[in-house]
């Protein structure tokens, strides 16, 4: 999830100009659903780069 945070800003950005700036034909509300959908999918790609980043992990070393 954390490697497609790129993607659904992307996407979000697109669907949200279409779906909001105004334009009127039929799949406008399918536009509007999908820019929720991706505004979601967005939020919890960032939330899972700053939460659970790789560096953050503490690595110990086991003595043998």
């Amino acid at each position: 999830m954390k490697k497609y945070t790129l993607v659904f800003l992307i996407a979000t950005a697109l669907t949200g100009l279409v779906g909001f700036a105004g334009l009127t034909f039929y799949g406008v509300i399918a536009v509007r659903v999908l820019f929720l959908i991706f505004a979601d999918l967005l939020i919890v790609s960032v939330m899972g780069q700053i939460f659970f980043n790789d560096k953050s992990k503490i690595r110990m070393r086991v003595k043998k």
